[in-house]
């Protein structure tokens, strides 16, 4: 117990005679240290006492993939800092190949009586992948947010980037420079914003089966992907993301192609450091801090006891030309 207090104090910045009379239901003490003790008391791991567990701690599960993308850092930071500044303590749960799963981050954020789950990037994307813990999320009432296109039937409000709009923005840069063999490398054919980049490109323009090609979010698998489709004879990449669209760089590299005289090459996210590549990416670019806003701004109301639809919030994208896209070459 005397560790514990003075762990806690240490973490808050008070007396341990305050923690004391925290735990002990004792009077004296502001709301707003009550409160950061409770949050510390979560995030140490320690159990809070019978009589303050029927409360939800000030805690909000950050659910990612991964950090190697650096869009989910973005998020991360943008969703974590609107949440500090109305005194919620965001967790980050990251997934690692063979580690914790999206599942086992849901179990222990419900342990944590946590006061709502933020999830970017997730299962609740892909239609083919298990969404059980979604639904003990609803069926425990507990506020949830997901950033950018879910499947239908979670019933969960979410905040996305407009994929229809970014794949015509891309289309049509690309055709105006004369580029006539346009290929997508999309993420998994199960992957709803891949679907719906794949929709939108079908009615923009002409889309052959051959110049799409689904892979997995990383520079290996738009590598592979985009070997596939330049033997094919495609010119222009459309990417479902900056990672992809950096394979597709590679692979025109490796093929002796020169980016952008060769292959023109166009990503989304516009994510950290894409201006620093060489050549520099011209991209889609989700407005990652309004989305990030947003986000907490609908979590916000549903823990503050407000009735938020279950809809989604589009945000329009915005096309950033840089040096990885050039006038096809006329053959």
């Amino acid at each position: 117990m005397t560790r514990r207090l003075a762990e806690v104090a240490k973490k808050v910045g008070v007396s341990e005679a305050t923690v004391s009379r925290v735990l002990n239901g004792k009077p004296g003490v502001s709301e707003a240290t009550r409160q950061a003790v409770l949050s510390a008391l979560d995030v140490l791991g320690y159990e809070r006492p019978t009589q303050l567990r029927g409360e939800r701690a000030r805690l909000v599960g950050l659910v990612l993939p991964e950090l190697q993308n650096p869009i989910f850092p973005a998020f991360a930071e943008v969703i974590g800092g609107a949440l500090a500044q109305l005194g919620l303590t965001p967790v980050l749960c990251t997934q690692t190949k063979g580690g914790v799963s999206e599942a086992d981050y849901v179990d222990l954020l419900l342990q944590q009586q946590v006061s709502g789950v933020v999830f970017a990037g997730g299962l609740y994307a892909q239609a083919d992948a298990p969404h059980g813990h979604y639904e003990r999320l609803a069926d425990r009432k507990i506020p949830v947010v997901l950033v950018n296109a879910a499947i239908e039937h979670l019933g969960f409000p979410g905040v996305s980037c407009d994929d229809a709009v970014a794949l015509e923005q891309a289309w049509r840069h690309l055709a105006s420079l004369g580029h006539e063999r346009i290929g997508l490398v999309l993420g998994p054919a199960d992957h709803l914003p891949s679907g719906r980049k794949l929709a939108a490109a079908r009615a923009v323009g002409e889309v052959r089966d051959e110049y799409v090609a689904h892979a997995m979010f990383s520079i290996e698998g738009g590598h592979a992907a985009a070997s596939r489709l330049i033997d094919r004879g495609v010119t222009g990449f459309i990417c479902a993301s900056d990672i992809l669209a950096l394979g597709v760089v590679r692979a025109a590299r490796r093929k002796g192609l020169d980016v952008p005289s060769r292959i023109s090459v166009v990503g989304y996210d516009d994510s950290a450091l894409m201006n620093c590549t060489e050549p520099p990416l011209t991209t889609v670019r989700q407005p990652i801090e309004a989305m990030g806003r947003a986000v907490v701004e609908l979590l916000s109301a549903q823990i503050n006891g407000r009735s938020v639809a279950a809809e989604e919030l589009l945000f329009e994208p915005e096309l950033v030309v840089r040096g990885s896209t050039a006038q096809a070459l006329r053959v």
